[in-house]
């Protein structure tokens, strides 16, 4: 053969090859684009599925599949295309992007892988979108026609949280399962500022359901890790809400010891939020020595009309080793009541209530180790009060409906006032003014009544609502009518008048009488309708005076400022004691002599003054001030108080027949260095001789004018201070160049590595000396110094304590220390009282977020907080 026929048979040979190889091209190209649509038809009525690794499915797509990638392979024989690099798969409303994905038509699934480092581990995960959420996973397995998928080691994003599961299946767009899950609400972790969480709830099965507005996780058994250390806290099973409203959890328990009665879990209890206005606590306080204690509270509340809650503390405190000497057993209770109106609710009519009613001896027998905590236990009385407020619009009246409940611990008597009712006339002037401008006294006379009903009794509790107590019952009806007016005379002076009368009537009087058999006086109270009315007035000139010392300018006090108010005053009363009015009565003592003493007296209505008044008193009020030079003011000077208030009071009765002179009281008040430090003194002087008989610490008060000696004394001190107070915040981005990552944030690092940080503190410092004589001869001191503060040792480490010197008994009193530290997702707080009657530390762990209050409660999230939906 020739070579020219060898060249035309080579050259179309060639040819073939090239038009062959083009056409292939073309088909696969053209099968890649158009395979999904081709298998876009109509969805068949069976569909089966096999719950394995592996999904298999008969069934069509429903919308086109849509890929790229830097590198796509088709196969058609095995009918897969293969996507590597940057890969992406998109249908409907789920895009896949991978590393690898590979697409089964014949079945319809879909797998992807993320990227792989150099020694097979993943180093860029799968991510997966769906209806606007992310998940991340390490392989993922998605059927096209079922919408089912698997997942390993995915990481779905919900609410405040993530969940992280060595395999997940998709069942469809609101179930999902999940095998050893993981869920964290740790910030540092979503951000992935931290490859491991500082702390996760880890469940071998979980169930996720999604809602269109909310979801939830259920799970079996789940524990708490810690730094990735498994905790004791393990819960028979877990839900976990997704969404803002309130719903029902386990309230997690702080655990300690207190010496008297063993270690404990102390609020171990359960949450359950009941419609949109109540919520349910139920609370138990367990000891290992036998005491126990059950709380629960119930809150409610209505937005814009009112909130309140009922509470009870009801438990057996258990002391000692039951058949010894030291053992004993007591129940105590307390049953609260809170309630609050709204004020936008109705300004006209208010209701409010403060409910207590605790057994005599609840606070030294109590078992709840929060009011150790916040001193309750000190308590030596309880208030309760119960009141409502009636205001109307174009009446100048408020009425005032009240019921009370006292109960003083030492004495063991509870008083009790119901019902009470108090009828106000809003102030108003007794003339009309000519002018539109009100001068002189009669223009200005200002008139206040209003009339008061009460009932009383004060009894032990073992007598409440029986027939001794009901016998003891007062019940007072009183008037009171304030007549005032003032006018100024000479310019510069006040003048002022006043006059008050009381009317009242009482159910029960007093008769007393000396026993020589007990050696007391005795006190009966008569069943018997009686009343009295009482009058007193008063006048009063009252004036300014001003004075002023300027330095030379260049000194460093530039000024003195002294501001004297001087008053004068007159005060009547007559003398109710008198037998005319029928008021008081006498009887003999144990000297036998006669006693005189009010029918009135330790009543309701209160009782009329004994003896004459006609005395004068005077007042003299100081206020001076300092002005010097100042660097740091803007104006070149500053204010130095060195008295704000420096106040010299007495009087002297005329009508007295003997102690014509009062007693004399000063009384002061400043504060130094900026404001800081405040003091508060006062003292009163006897201007009467009192002369003690040898042996007596009693002394007797003679008529000896002049002899002046100190009766009582008290100051008191309260200094708080701070690290702001002796140095400016440090700027340390300018001052240090390097700055910590991840856990180390917070913290500033020099040259040579060391951390530098803020450690903010604060100490109030305050002291007390009182110092009461009266007619003995060595008085009484009471002083003590409390201390009270906290410092962050680090931005994540706070301590705080507090406590209270005895300097006259050199005892420490009330003392308590407290420690807290900052995880990031969870704070962990120790508290200690080291000393005293109740010795008690108290430990426990709690999850910061949100929704973890709801599922396992750190926080009781309840109405009193303002987030809880409503």
């Amino acid at each position: 053969m020739s070579p020219t026929n060898n060249f035309h048979l080579l050259h179309k040979t060639v040819f073939k090859n090239i038009l062959l190889f083009l056409i292939i091209l073309i088909f696969n190209n053209f099968l890649a684009q158009t395979a999904p649509k081709n298998l876009s038809q109509k969805k068949v009525i069976t569909d089966t599925l096999k719950v394995k690794d592996t999904l298999v499915v008969k069934e069509q797509l429903e919308d086109i599949v849509q890929s790229k990638a830097e590198n796509i392979r088709n196969d058609l024989p095995k009918k897969m295309t293969y996507l590597n690099r940057k890969a992406q798969v998109k249908y409907q409303n789920l895009q896949i992007d991978a590393d690898y994905i590979s697409i089964d038509w014949k079945k319809g699934l879909v797998f992807a892988r993320g990227e792989l480092d150099s020694l097979g581990k993943i180093k860029t995960p799968v991510i997966t979108t769906q209806a606007g959420k992310k998940y991340e996973t390490d392989q993922f397995s998605y059927n096209l026609k079922t919408k089912q998928a698997i997942a390993f080691n995915a990481r779905t994003e919900e609410s405040e949280g993530v969940i992280v599961a060595q395999k997940t299946k998709k069942y469809n767009d609101s179930i999902f399962f999940m095998r050893q899950g993981k869920y964290t609400t740790d910030d540092y972790f979503i951000k992935k500022k931290d490859t491991a969480a500082d702390y996760y709830l880890l469940a071998p099965n979980i169930k996720l359901i999604k809602g269109k507005q909310s979801s939830q996780v259920i799970t079996g058994p789940i524990q708490l890790y810690i730094e990735q250390v498994p905790t004791p806290l393990i819960l028979p099973f877990a839900i976990l809400p997704f969404s803002d409203k309130r719903s029902a959890g386990i309230l997690i328990p702080s655990f300690g010891e207190r010496q008297d009665v063993g270690f404990f879990l102390n609020g171990l209890g359960y949450y359950l939020p009941i419609g949109d206005h109540f919520d349910l606590k139920i609370l138990a306080d367990l000891y290992t020595k036998g005491s126990y204690n059950f709380k629960p509270e119930l809150n409610y509340k209505k937005n814009y009309r009112y909130s309140g809650n009922f509470s009870a503390d009801i438990g057996t405190t258990i002391r000692g080793i039951k058949g010894l000497d030291d053992y004993s057993k007591s129940g105590t209770y307390r049953i609260s009541w809170r309630h609050q109106q709204d004020t936008k609710a109705n300004p006209m009519l208010t209701f409010s209530a403060s409910v207590d009613i605790v057994s005599t001896k609840f606070y030294n027998n109590t078992v709840n180790n929060n009011y150790i905590f916040n001193q309750n236990v000190l308590n030596t009385q309880q208030n309760s009060t119960i009141s409502i407020v009636k205001r109307f619009l174009k009446l100048p009246i408020t009425i005032t409906g009240t019921a009370s409940y006292s109960q003083n611990f030492s004495t063991g008597l509870t008083d009790i006032r119901l019902p009470q009712m108090n009828v106000a006339i809003n102030q108003f002037y007794l003339l009309k003014s000519k002018t539109g401008v009100r001068q002189g006294l009669l223009e200005n006379i200002t008139v206040n009544t209003g009339l008061n009903i009460n009932n009383y009794v004060s009894a032990p509790q073992s007598e409440l609502f029986t027939k001794a107590m009901f016998d003891k019952l007062q019940t007072g009806i009183k008037n009171n009518i304030q007549l005032a007016t003032n006018t100024t005379v000479a310019k510069y002076f006040t003048f002022s008048l006043s006059a008050n009368i009381d009317n009242a009537l009482t159910t029960k009087t007093l008769t007393k009488y000396y026993n020589p058999i007990t050696n007391l006086v005795e006190n009966n109270l008569n069943r018997k309708i009686a009343g009295y009315s009482s009058f007193s007035a008063g006048a009063s000139l009252q004036t300014t005076l001003y004075g002023q010392k300027n330095f030379a300018k260049g000194s460093t006090i530039q000024a003195i400022r002294h501001v004297i108010t001087p008053s004068l005053s007159f005060s009547y009363s007559p003398d109710f004691s008198e037998p005319k009015y029928g008021y008081y009565k006498n009887y003999y003592n144990n000297r036998g002599e006669l006693t005189p003493y009010s029918i009135f007296d330790g009543g309701i209505i209160g009782a009329p003054n004994s003896g004459l008044v006609e005395s004068v008193g005077f007042s003299i009020g100081n206020n001076i001030e300092m002005k010097v030079k100042s660097k740091t003011d803007s104006t070149g000077t500053k204010k130095v108080k060195i008295f704000e208030n420096l106040n010299i009071s007495g009087n002297y009765n005329f009508a007295a027949e003997k102690y014509k002179w009062s007693v004399f009281s000063i009384s002061g008040q400043s504060s130094f260095f900026n404001n800081k430090l405040n003091l508060n003194t006062s003292l009163t002087l006897e201007p009467y001789e009192i002369l003690f008989e040898p042996g007596k610490d009693e002394g007797i008060r003679t008529e000896n004018f002049g002899h002046f000696s100190l009766q009582g004394f008290n100051i008191q001190l309260s200094y708080p201070l701070s690290s702001e107070i002796f140095g400016k915040k440090k700027d340390y981005a300018k001052l240090y160049k390097t700055k910590g990552e991840i856990r180390n944030e917070n913290y500033y690092f020099d040259e040579q590595n060391y951390a530098h940080f803020d450690q903010p503190w604060t100490l109030n410092i305050n002291a007390n000396y009182a110092y009461t004589r009266n007619l003995t001869k060595f008085g009484q001191k009471v002083a003590s110094i409390g201390l009270d503060g906290s410092i962050k040792l680090t931005p994540y480490w706070n301590i705080t304590g507090s406590t209270n010197y005895d300097v006259v008994s050199k005892q420490l009193a009330y003392t308590r220390i407290g420690f807290s530290r900052d995880q990031r997702s969870f704070t962990i707080n120790f508290n200690w009282v080291p000393f005293g009657q109740y010795k008690v530390y108290d430990f426990f762990i709690g999850i910061k977020a949100d929704i973890l209050k709801d599922a396992v409660k750190y926080k009781d999230r309840s109405f009193t907080q303002p987030n809880a939906p409503f």
